[in-house]
Formats: C-alpha cells, sequence, structure tokens
C-alpha cells in the first residue's frame, strides 16, 4: 500500500466513523473507485486505534470521570447499550458481510441511513440527559448501533438518531452516541485481532510502517475534527445535509448496480 492510499483510507475512517454517512460503505466505494486492494488487519486495527484516541481526547473529562468511579450508573448505561450491538454482531455480522461484500447493494443501505438522518432531525430533541436515560433507552441506542454492522448503515447516525427518538437532548444524544462507539470500536479491534491471529498475518505485510504511521495520524486528526464538528451539527439540528448526501450517493449507486457498472464493479 502506498503512503497516499493509507492517507486517503485513514481520512476516510477518521471523517466517516463519526460522521453520520457510515465508514464501512464509503471504504467499501474508495476501495472499489481506486482499485486500493483491501487493507491488512494489521492496518484495521490501527485505523480503529486512531478513532478510538480521537473520542479519548474530546470527551476525556467524562472518560476520566468513569476511570475514576467506574461503578456508576453510566457505565452501566454503556453496558447495556453494547450488549445488543454484541448479540446483533456475533448472530449476523458474518452473513452482512456476505451479502453486501464487494460493494453489492451498499445503494440501498445509503438511502436507508438518509431516511432515519431525515427523520430524526424533524426531532427538536427532548430534555433527557445521559445521566436520565433508562436502560431501555439504552438498549433502544445499543439496538440501533447492533444494526449499523451492515454496510452503508451509519453507527454514529443510528445512535444520535435513536438517541433523540428516546427525548435526549441533542449535546447528550452526541455524548451517549460517541461514548457508547468505544466499546464498539474495541470490538472491532478485537476481531480484526482474531482474524489476523487465526490468519497468521504478518504485522508488516503489504502495508509498511511509514504507510501505517500516515494512517494512523490522518484517522486520529481526522476523527477529532469530525467529532467537534457532529456535536457542533447535532445542536444545530442539521442532520438532514447528511441525508440529503447519502440519498444523492445511495441513488447513484443503485442506477450504476443495475445499469452503468461504472464505480462498483
Amino acid at each position: 500500500m502506498h503512503i497516499l492510499e493509507a492517507a486517503l483510507l485513514g481520512l476516510i475512517q477518521g471523517l466517516t466513523e463519526f460522521l453520520p454517512v457510515s465508514s464501512s460503505g464509503h471504504l467499501v466505494l474508495f476501495q472499489s473507485i481506486f482499485g486500493i486492494e483491501e487493507a491488512t488487519q494489521t492496518f484495521d486495527i490501527l485505523l480503529h486505534m486512531a478513532t478510538l484516541i480521537a473520542v479519548f481526547v474530546f470527551y476525556w473529562d467524562d472518560i476520566w470521570a468513569l476511570i475514576r468511579k467506574p461503578f456508576q450508573r453510566t457505565t452501566y448505561l454503556l453496558i447495556a447499550g453494547t450488549i445488543p450491538t454484541v448479540i446483533l454482531a456475533l448472530l449476523f455480522n458474518d452473513t452482512l458481510n456476505e451479502i453486501f461484500g464487494a460493494g453489492k447493494f451498499i445503494g440501498f443501505n445509503f438511502i436507508i441511513t438518509g431516511l432515519i438522518l431525515l427523520y430524526a432531525d424533524t426531532k427538536k430533541g427532548g430534555r433527557k440527559k445521559v445521566k436520565n436515560m433508562s436502560y431501555f433507552d439504552a438498549l433502544v441506542v445499543g439496538t440501533m448501533q447492533g444494526i449499523a454492522i451492515s454496510p452503508a448503515i451509519s453507527r454514529s447516525g443510528m445512535t444520535i438518531s435513536a438517541s433523540l427518538f428516546r427525548g435526549m437532548d441533542r449535546e447528550n444524544a452526541a455524548r451517549f452516541s460517541f461514548l457508547l462507539s468505544i466499546p464498539a470500536i474495541l470490538g472491532a479491534m478485537v476481531l480484526a485481532l482474531k482474524d489476523m491471529i487465526s490468519g497468521e498475518v504478518a504485522l508488516t505485510e503489504t502495508v509498511g510502517i511509514i504507510p501505517m504511521m500516515v494512517g494512523f495520524a490522518v484517522a486520529a486528526i481526522s476523527g477529532y475534527i469530525a467529532i467537534r464538528f457532529m456535536v457542533d451539527i447535532i445542536k444545530k439540528g442539521r442532520l438532514k445535509w447528511f441525508s440529503v448526501y447519502v440519498f444523492l450517493l445511495g441513488s447513484i449507486l443503485i442506477v450504476d448496480q443495475f445499469f452503468l457498472h461504472i464505480i462498483v464493479k
């Protein structure tokens, strides 16, 4: 993998992990368009680690409070939200990858993401803060996060929308969504590490140290920028602009899939 390819994949991962447009869908799409080979498991782990660092930096005060006092309601809510995600991932991850792998049908999933974002943008937001959430609220948000294991279904879009549906105020909807991404990203890293170990993949196979470092740095920086941007966007209630983007992208991909066969081959 060349340095520019590593930087491109890092940028896509960093931005789309937190913008409600689906990181998995964009990675599949850009790999197909530019003919970039699928990243090795090692590189995939590094990109996830970089986005994890971005969350830690932005929400350090919240995370430090959880570290200092782990046995608290917020911790239990995050655990409750993670449970349905884990169950859905274990049951359906391989099946969904087989169905939507190599860009197949991701156009439809982009449109589904757009519909949910458009509806969520009509919600003015309630008054619930994270500390006022019920465990049922957390389970609903976690279930929506689990649905996002399907490529082109946005994790952040699903969790933010679900939080708004459950009556959370916009700022806390963003906070819970991004805090809930921590166990989700850690889980993705563990799965990638498991695949790497079982497949006996070399640490620097086909990538190289410098491209890995570049991809890592770009993903971390762009991820932090994306979080700051998203928090501001959510507060202002402008999710509809993302829905317009994924509607257009999904429509283009559907036309291409059935008629043109240019973008996703």
